[in-house]
């Protein structure tokens, strides 16, 4: 509501956001409209015995319920198609018109001795208004299109409010009134002339254009999961399992080539590659030179000149603290790496979750409307109460009920407790063997809600007793 009062929408806007909103919560009423249509139906052929005479002419209750459960089934199977094809596309225009709404400016509201700074680069303050709302006295307005500060300022006796022919703009007539505008001088800083000037009449013109209501491009907020179909659905899961993959793949393939060993050590020269630790063969034919580029060709900067039948090498020595430290830095990017990765696959589950709720959501909420006429029926058909009565209040329980679990199922899903083929499910699963209790009950004319029947046993266990 703190989004809609104040803004001056118009009427043909508030009906249209409140007809998108009614018909969004059309597969919320639907399971409910049925559980108390059946209760409240057969709970009056209850009570006016009218079961009762189609019982004794040889019908059962199932036969009785036939042509009900056709029409249940009948809903069900509608409810599910305005789901996948009406209810996105009027979420969507749901959803694009409250943030327009949103995003709209407050309706222009100038009042009495309050500075108003809702049209953008001004403030105005009016000191009295007349009865009409349009003559106004001791009239401020600021400048500050500049955005130089309150460098500008204009005061008035009188002026009179007035909108173009279009809205578009709010014009006032100011009279006998005095500019103040301190120019700034560039060559120095400190030295700001002041101008002054008076004038008997001026008309000053603001832009309204923020405060009308512009709607935004439907487009982006078509790949909202609500705003989809069971097809579209699945084209974007099957994208994001695509991508995700490919992810996993780049991940294993770095993670394979940061898997190596390494050989650290603390000099200059002393690390090796394992190709180039080989010992230098030299011959007494051969020159200084030639044994120096043999040397070199093996990375060794310091071979000795003088040929020789197998080098020997100092044991090379290693600065431990050096090595250690070496070693953290390289597991800490490691965990980094890893780190952000996990964040990354975190980013692809959550929008499944999501897409996989809303794919079941569409199914669920159909079925229940046949579930709940199972619950319904035979229930009525036992209390024989009809009217807007027991049978109201009894719906209500047990849709509430119903609507709890499956809230409580939906919630547990996008937290990852529970997949969306369990979790949306529940209340189904919990409902469908009510159901079924209750129509053998009904079937079997069994005194569910008589409590005479639940202490008949009692009383013949101390009836023997004494």
């Amino acid at each position: 509501m703190d989004d809609l009062i104040g803004k001056g929408l118009s009427t043909y806007t508030l009906f249209e956001l409140f007809f998108y909103a009614a018909l969004s919560m059309f597969p919320l009423a639907l399971p409910l409209a049925i559980l108390l249509s059946s209760l409240m139906t057969f709970g009056n052929l209850g009570e006016q015995f009218e079961l009762v005479a189609l019982k004794s002419a040889g019908m059962s209750l199932q036969k009785i319920m036939a042509p009900l459960i056709v029409v249940a089934f009948l809903t069900s199977v509608g409810a599910f198609f305005f789901s996948n094809n009406i209810l996105p596309f009027v979420n969507l225009k749901m959803q694009s018109l409250i943030y327009d709404i949103q995003q709209k400016k407050p309706a222009l509201n100038i009042k009495e001795g309050v500075f108003y700074n809702g049209i953008d680069g001004y403030t105005i303050r009016i000191l009295k208004k007349e009865d009409d709302g349009i003559t106004c006295h001791d009239i401020m307005i600021y400048d500050h299109t500049q955005n130089l500060g309150n460098n500008k300022v204009i005061m008035a006796e009188s002026g009179k409010l007035e909108m173009s022919e279009d809205k578009q703009f709010l014009i006032i007539n100011l009279f006998n009134g005095t500019s103040y505008e301190e120019m700034a001088d560039r060559n120095h800083e400190n030295e700001h002339p002041l101008v002054r000037s008076t004038f008997k009449e001026q008309t000053v013109r603001f832009d309204l254009s923020g405060f009308r209501l512009v709607r935004t491009e439907e487009e982006l907020f078509k790949s909202n999961y609500a705003m989809l179909n069971i097809r579209q659905i699945d084209e974007m899961l099957d994208s994001l399992n695509k991508d995700k993959e490919k992810h996993l793949s780049d991940f294993r393939k770095k993670i394979s080539e940061m898997i190596s060993v390494r050989k650290i050590s603390n000099g200059e020269n002393n690390v090796l590659p394992p190709a180039k630790s080989a010992v230098v063969q030299t011959s007494a034919s051969d020159s200084a030179d030639t044994i120096k580029n043999k040397a070199h060709g093996f990375g060794l900067m310091h071979f000795p000149v003088k040929p020789t039948k197998e080098p020997k090498y100092a044991p090379q020595k290693f600065d431990q603290a050096k090595i250690a430290d070496m070693a953290l830095n390289i597991a800490r990017s490691r965990k980094y790496f890893i780190e952000s990765s996990i964040s990354e696959m975190e980013n692809y589950d959550r929008p499944a979750i999501s897409l996989n709720v809303e794919w079941h959501e569409k199914f669920t909420l159909s079925i229940a409307c046949l579930i709940l006429f199972f619950v319904g029926a035979p229930l009525g058909a036992i209390i024989r109460k009809g009217g807007l009565g027991m049978p109201v209040v009894v719906s209500v329980i047990i849709f509430i009920l119903f609507w709890v679990i499956t809230i409580t199922g939906k919630k547990m899903c996008q937290e990852g407790v529970l997949p969306p083929y369990i979790g949306m499910w529940i209340a189904t699963v919990v409902t469908l063997p009510l159901g079924i209790f209750l129509t053998r009950k009904a079937t079997s004319d069994s005194a569910l809600f008589d409590t005479d029947s639940y202490l008949k046993p009692f009383q013949k266990l101390f009836r023997k007793k004494i």
